[in-house]
């Protein structure tokens, strides 16, 4: 997929537009860790570093010294996991971010970077419980300008069959999010959930859950070259009505909550928090990735939320 020069007047603007109400935020110390990737089974070092303010969350591939922001424009692949490509170098891939970036919002994280000497990021345990048990033992520390908002001012849905996702204006003054799944599975069935999705909803609400996957589709991933890393150390596995993990579940709509909680790291590729409401039904990440498309597709759907009094940097208006 075609993703915005660094140049062009959108990308600017995602990158400069300061959020009102609170700070932007960056790491106090720099943290690593080293783990297996849950789809190509490569053991993954990562290191995440303080950034200086307005950089925002970027990847760096360091085995190659390319670059890669996160950013909704530059997923290059959304099936089965988020995975960020450079746009100069489409092999220069970065899969499963979508449990960090979710992290990151929990803990208020602006600035960031994440290198790794691989294509992947680890699994840890599936969840984004040990991403944020990181952040929070590397510390965080306020910087000296606006945190970055997104206002959405018009709908904007997508669909896929009966499945959709659907960016609406809010009422709060925050991000609202309501999540419904369906499946034949009776361990899993129909759930769903509204969260307001502040940084603490998210880590002592959805942080925990842990991805899940379906016992007869293991065979056909791997086979497909997928899921090399995947166990019941770090995944959900249900058959039919059973759980297969010998502990059960976290939480009874733990499958409803990981589904909330990956669509919360698919949105912060938006490169700031959004003000309004998410609304998800059977939704993926190529229609998370998809509603983002949708909304900076038209610059009447959204604004810039914060008065430019308070800006630190100049913010330039889209073309």
């Amino acid at each position: 997929m075609d993703g915005l020069p660094d140049s062009s007047p959108l990308a600017r603007e995602l990158r400069l537009s300061p959020v009102a109400g609170a700070a932007q935020r960056t790491l106090k110390s720099a943290i690593c860790c080293v783990g297996t990737g849950l789809h190509s089974g490569r053991r993954v070092n990562v290191a995440l570093k303080p950034a200086p303010v307005h950089s925002g969350i970027v990847f760096r591939r360091a085995d190659l010294g390319i670059d890669i922001p996160a950013r909704f424009d530059l997923v290059s692949d959304a099936r089965l996991c988020t995975v960020l490509a450079s746009p100069d170098r489409p092999d220069a891939r970065i899969g499963t971010v979508e449990h960090l970036m979710a992290a990151l919002s929990a803990c208020g994280i602006s600035n960031i970077r994440v290198e790794l000497d691989g294509p992947e990021l680890p699994a840890l345990d599936g969840s984004a419980a040990p991403w944020v048990f990181l952040l929070d033992c590397a510390g965080s520390v306020d910087q000296e300008a606006p945190a970055r908002i997104i206002e959405v001012l018009r709908t904007v849905r997508v669909q896929d069959g009966q499945a959709f996702a659907e960016l609406r204006p809010g009422v709060s003054g925050a991000l609202e999010m309501s999540m419904s799944i369906a499946f034949d599975a009776p361990a899993i069935g129909r759930q769903a959930l509204f969260l307001s999705a502040s940084g603490p909803a998210v880590r002592h609400e959805l942080a925990d859950a842990r991805t899940f996957t379906l016992a007869h589709e293991v065979a056909g991933l791997q086979a497909a070259g997928l899921a090399r890393g995947g166990s019941l150390d770090n995944a959900v596995v249900v058959d039919g009505a059973r759980v297969l993990n010998p502990g059960g579940l976290r939480m009874s709509d733990e499958f409803v909550r990981h589904k909330m909680l990956d669509a919360v790291g698919d949105l912060a590729m938006a490169g700031a928090l959004l003000q309004g409401r998410f609304i998800g039904h059977r939704s993926g990440h190529t229609l998370n990735n998809r509603v983002l498309r949708a909304l900076f597709a038209d610059r009447s759907n959204w604004r810039d939320a914060t008065p430019q009094e308070q800006a630190a940097a100049p913010v330039l208006q889209a073309a």
